[in-house]
């Protein structure tokens, strides 16, 4: 009995962390999207088409610049109340401040007033997101199946990739099939407005799972923290300075996804592909991640965490040069070609296994802390990068593909060596986890252990 309930238990929470990270980046990400399509028109108008494109990005990345203070804040909540209890508050604090931007008055209707509104409700957005996968990582690793940590733990990031289809999805027959007017007064509101669905959907799922073994542990034996934020810059600051490097990784949905709509939509860079084309872009390199991501977690598991995250990192930052090139040639069928090897397969390679890796670095006691802080910095920096693309890169400049490649790739450059310098982690026991000294499983143990894992979850479901 107890090996059935251990592997419902497991599989509980992966489909919480799936579903829940679905939702609450849906959210997140048709925010990204109406910055990039809309938000420049209704709330940043100004006679100079660049200034309104560069101040509807800023607000993109404001929702960045608050996520280190949700970081502390529901990171210091998951590591002394509980895994399941911080990412219920983070679903409603996303729910609520999203629909709340779908009913916002527009700056023709009053004003200053209306980007104001929208930098708060982006602020709050940002808090919120800030514990979501840090909170979703550690609880499905602390239930995952002995020598299954990498493969359970990626559906927390394939939940990511679903709830960016399905917030394109939800844009792409309203640009598409609604009269400009209609699209730009009224029909953008409609994505933001169903986050009500997040609310009840989020709940729902997240209450029928438990908290988690190595959570309930550290409570038994007292030694739950009082201050996990302090415990984890003066244990683990080595690990958390890597995990802020190899955030910066960031950079290739930055590029793929928000600065590259700008660049292929907004009049003021001529090149004139339509909405709902451009769209389809992420979309369908999304749709690809997701049948990638579990293979990918399932071979960490297999080889280890670092080999994938270090590929990943040098390729998707010299596909990113090939992607915006396609853009700037008006080739909608390359465009969407290399952004399906950037987006949906090469970057997969960090993308699946950080949710692993990075929660395998820190021991239980300030695990989601540890987390959330560190990848929420690194996170925040390339927040800032869609602005700072605009102002080296504006329209009308030469060699915009040349120049934002250029940086995106010395970004990943900097992830993969971060990733170097960090050590192994998937043959290290649950217990060890966060101990520099910590000596991993032999392999030969490691895989009989993993095959006896996997004939017990057989005869479970048999």
């Amino acid at each position: 009995m107890t090996a059935i309930r251990d592997m419902s238990q497991s599989r509980k929470a992966a489909a919480s962390g799936w579903i829940g990270s679905a939702l609450e980046y849906y959210d997140f990400f048709i925010y990204a999207t109406a910055a990039s399509l809309i938000f420049p028109q209704i709330f940043f108008p100004s006679e100079n088409p660049t200034v309104a494109i560069v101040a509807s990005l800023a607000t993109y990345g404001v929702g960045y610049v608050a996520r280190p203070i949700g970081a502390f804040v529901l990171g210091h909540w998951g590591d002394t109340h509980g895994r399941k209890t911080v990412l219920i508050v983070c679903m409603f604090l996303m729910g609520i401040s999203t629909m709340a931007v779908g009913i916002l008055p527009t700056y023709q209707q009053v004003g200053i007033l209306a980007p104001i509104l929208l930098v708060v409700l982006r602020l709050v957005q940002g808090f919120a997101v800030a514990g979501e996968i840090s909170g979703a990582s550690s609880m499905i690793l602390e239930h995952a199946p002995f020598g299954r940590r990498g493969f359970y733990a990626s559906f927390a990031l394939q939940g990511v990739q679903a709830g960016q289809i399905l917030a394109a999805a939800i844009f792409l027959p309203l640009a598409a099939y609604m009269p400009t007017e209609a699209f730009n007064s009224w029909g953008w509101r409609i994505p933001f407005l169903l986050s009500f669905f997040v609310i009840v959907a989020g709940y729902i799922i997240r209450r029928e799972v438990d908290e988690t073994p190595a959570f309930a542990q550290e409570g038994e034996r007292g030694q739950t923290p009082r201050s996990p934020i302090v415990q984890a810059i003066k244990l683990s600051w080595r690990d958390m300075l890597r995990v802020i490097c190899m955030a910066l990784m960031n950079v290739i949905p930055v590029v793929a996804t928000i600065f590259g709509a700008a660049y292929a939509v907004q009049p003021a860079y001529g090149i004139g592909f339509a909405k709902d084309v451009y769209l389809w872009i992420p979309v369908l390199g999304n749709m690809l991640a997701i049948f990638v991501i579990p293979f990918v977690g399932n071979l960490s598991d297999k080889v280890g965490r670092k080999p994938p995250i270090i590929v990943g990192a040098l390729l998707s930052g010299v596909l990113a040069f090939a992607y915006l090139y396609a853009i700037s040639i008006r080739n909608v069928p390359l465009a969407i070609l290399v952004s399906l090897l950037m987006w949906g397969v090469v970057y997969q390679g960090y993308n699946a296994i950080f949710p692993s890796f990075y929660p395998e670095l820190f021991p239980t006691r300030t695990r989601v802390s540890a987390m959330a802080i560190s990848q929420n910095i690194g996170t925040t920096i390339t927040a800032l990068l869609p602005a700072l693309f605009a102002t080296v890169a504006p329209p009308g400049s030469a060699n915009i593909p040349l120049t934002v490649g250029a940086i995106a790739f010395g970004i990943t450059v900097i992830a993969a060596l971060a990733a170097v310098t960090a050590r192994e982690t998937y043959r290290v026991s649950i217990d060890d986890l966060g101990n520099p000294e910590a000596v991993p499983m032999p392999r030969a143990d490691y895989e009989r252990q993993r095959a006896d894992a996997a004939s017990a979850a057989a005869a479970v479901r048999a």
